[in-house]
This record gives structure tokens, sequence and C-alpha cells, in this order.
């Protein structure tokens, strides 16, 4: 089980939260300027990386606050808690998949 840190409420079980799906993710818009294309790309495609990914999360059973959260994906390891509408410290990083 992962223990994350809630930047309003400190560390609690995973149980308490919710995943909310990749960060930093640009709804493009206007609607009627943005093609079928343009919509499956926003609406389906996701990043995968096999490393450090950049997630938000909702802590559901507590404050119901999103925030951001940098994990490792091989690992689990949380590197790096920040809240919403926050840049993280350390840029994300390109894992060999992107650069392929």
């Amino acid at each position: 089980m992962l223990r994350i840190k809630c930047p309003w409420c400190g560390v609690r079980d995973q149980t308490e939260f919710h995943f909310g799906g990749e960060s930093h993710i640009s709804r493009p818009g206007p609607a009627e300027e943005v093609s079928d294309a343009e919509w499956a790309e926003y609406m389906f495609y996701r990043k995968n990386p096999k490393g450090i990914h950049y997630e938000r999360w909702l802590h559901a059973y507590g404050c119901q606050q999103w925030f951001n959260v940098a994990r490792d994906t091989v690992t689990h390891e949380i590197h790096e808690v920040y809240k919403m509408g926050e840049s993280p410290l350390s840029s994300p990083k390109q894992s060999k998949d992107d650069a392929e």
C-alpha cells in the first residue's frame, strides 16, 4: 500500500485517496475549432512511462482536495507532492519510451 502525503492533512494510507489520472494536461479549445483527432488525443491517449509519472490525486476520505504527485511507476516511490496550480520542483523527466 502506498503512503501518500496530502499537502493539507499529512501522510495517510492510499485507501483515503482516488487516482485522478495524468497531471498537467490542458484541454484543447475552443471546442468548435478542435478537430476530432485532437479531441481523441485529449480524451483517450495518455503517457504510460516507465519511471517518473506526474499524477493527480484526490483526498476523497479526508480534506477533499486535489493535488499532484510525482511517482515512479516501477518502484512506486513518491518523489514529490505539490498543490494544484503549483509546478513540480523537478521538471518532468523524459522516459526511455518518450525518447524512442
